[in-house]
C-alpha cells in the first residue's frame, strides 16, 4: 500500500521532527547541566560547603523543574511523532534517544551517590557532635549549696 503524501503532510511531519529533535536536544542538554551541578555538589559535600551546597540544591530544583516540563511537551510530541513516522526512524534520532536515556542514568547514579555521601556526612556530624564534651554537664551549679529561703518578708 504505497500512499503518496501530500505537500501540507510532508511538512507536518517535517515540522513535527524538527520539534521532536529540537526538544530531545534540549533535554539533553538540561541533564548535562545536571550532571555537572551533581559533580558540583559532591565537591561541596566533601567539603563540607553547607552555603554553596544549598544554593546547588536550589539550582537542582530549578532544573528538575525544567527537565519536567519539557518531558511533558516531549511526551505528546512523540506520539505524533511515531504516528507520522510508523516504522522509519529518521537519521541521528536513534542516537539522540540513546543519548538522553544514558544521562538519564547517569543522573540517577550520581544523584544517588551524592545522596549517600551527605548521608555519611550527617552521620559524621552527629557523631561529632555527640562527643562534645561539655565541660559544665557534671559540674553542681554555683547554687546548688544555696539553701532555700523558708520565710518571706513581704513588708520591704
Amino acid at each position: 500500500m504505497d500512499r503518496t503524501l501530500s505537500r501540507a503532510e510532508l511538512d507536518e511531519r517535517v515540522a513535527v521532527l524538527k520539534r521532536f529533535r529540537e526538544l530531545l536536544t534540549r533535554q539533553r542538554d538540561k541533564f548535562r547541566n545536571y550532571l555537572d551541578l551533581l559533580d558540583h555538589q559532591k565537591t561541596d559535600i566533601e567539603t563540607g560547603d553547607v552555603d554553596a551546597l544549598v544554593a546547588h540544591v536550589e539550582t537542582e530544583q530549578g532544573i528538575v523543574a525544567e527537565i519536567f516540563a519539557v518531558q511533558k511537551v516531549i511526551d505528546p510530541l512523540e506520539d505524533m511523532y511515531r504516528m507520522a513516522y510508523a516504522g522509519a526512524e529518521p537519521e541521528g534520532l536513534p542516537e539522540l534517544r540513546s543519548t538522553l536515556s544514558e544521562l538519564q542514568q547517569e543522573v540517577t547514579t550520581r544523584n544517588f551517590e551524592n545522596r549517600s555521601l551527605l548521608k555519611q556526612r550527617m552521620e559524621m556530624l552527629r557523631h561529632q557532635i555527640m562527643s562534645i564534651n561539655n565541660p559544665y554537664a557534671k559540674k553542681k551549679s554555683v547554687y546548688a549549696d544555696v539553701p532555700e529561703p523558708k520565710a518571706l518578708d513581704i513588708q520591704g
